[in-house]
């Protein structure tokens, strides 16, 4: 049994609960919304971002009834921000099927998006926490604002390491980071807990999102659940891009760039610059630099007692990583 597997079955009580709780909030004046939502929403999701937050509170010894309704909040950010995220891409295929803009348009899709974040709002107020609401409504915006940069850092070749790794820590690791405080927050944890949990999670979000951009690089299209190379063609300078860049020469290097900021690279050329990219040893360099980031993580929880909870949070660190999609 691989690891993906793994997860699946040992949480397996966890994704049906998750599930569920997703399924029935999707609720609806209008039809064509829960049509989408269950579209957009069930399926093939990983469900990783509710799992980060029910075992935080697990690890936090919070039980409460409405721990699967709240998990739920986080997928439906996710998703909220994958159905944004799809529009400003002109994406084709988002979790192994027809995305959402592709089937409704464009409109529709920003309608939903925006559905969706209301939708986590309100099971949010439920909890009558403030601290879980400043907490949610701040990694919001983060992740707008590293939308944003991305947006404007398209067709850049020029675009550093550490604007993108500004770019990745607030698209993709403020909301995991969120997860797992929150999970110490609705527990009434400790503020140490709570930091730790913060930092945990953003170490694992950041972790995360540089093996999705290897994957970009590496795995197939059944597997992924959306277009390989998709990244390169949609203009996102990653970091595997970004450590091959400097091994080109100056000239083949201003044509290539001339060539896809300018969209007449053919799929025979995207088909080269992935082969550049797989041959310049950026990808087991980028590899190491996301084993490193969990190791961080792990460092983290060493303040907590051993608990099941805890192992599960380590392993979690440590699929984020070695998942094939």
């Amino acid at each position: 049994m691989d690891l993906d597997e793994t997860i699946i079955q040992k949480h397996k009580t966890h994704f049906t609960e998750i599930n569920e709780e997703l399924a029935s909030n999707l609720n609806s004046k209008v039809p064509l919304i829960e049509d989408i939502g269950n579209h957009a929403l069930l399926g093939h999701g990983k469900r990783l971002r509710p799992l980060f937050f029910i075992l935080s509170c697990h690890l936090c010894d919070y039980q409460g009834e409405d721990l699967y309704r709240l998990s739920t909040i986080f997928e439906y950010i996710h998703t909220a921000s994958l159905l944004h995220d799809d529009v400003i891409d002109n994406a084709e295929v988002r979790r192994r099927k027809a995305s959402t803009n592709h089937l409704w348009g464009n409109q529709t899709a920003i309608l939903e998006g925006d559905f969706l974040y209301s939708k986590s709002s309100s099971i949010a107020m439920a909890s009558n926490n403030l601290l879980f609401l400043k907490r949610l409504t701040e990694t919001s915006i983060q992740m707008v604002e590293g939308q944003m940069l991305e947006l404007i850092h398209m067709d850049n070749w020029e675009t550093s390491k550490e604007k993108y790794m500004e770019i990745i820590t607030a698209k993709t690791g403020a909301l995991i980071s969120a997860a797992c405080s929150c999970g110490a927050i609705i527990s009434g944890a400790e503020a140490k807990a709570e930091q730790s949990l913060a930092k945990f999670g953003l170490k694992a979000g950041i972790a995360f999102q540089l093996v999705d951009d290897l994957l970009d690089y590496t795995s197939s299209e059944e597997m992924f659940g959306k277009h390989v190379g998709k990244d390169l063609k949609e203009g996102k300078t990653t970091l595997p891009l970004i450590y091959t860049l400097p091994k080109l020469e100056v000239s083949e290097r201003k044509r290539l760039e001339a060539l896809f900021r300018n969209r007449q690279a053919t799929e025979e050329d995207y088909r080269g610059m992935t082969e550049l990219v797989r041959g310049s040893g950026a990808i087991d360099q980028v590899l190491d630099e996301a084993w490193s980031y969990v190791d961080k993580a792990a460092n983290y929880l060493s303040s907590f007692p051993d608990s099941s909870a805890k192992r599960d949070l380590l392993e979690l660190g440590q699929y984020v990583i070695e998942r094939k999609h």
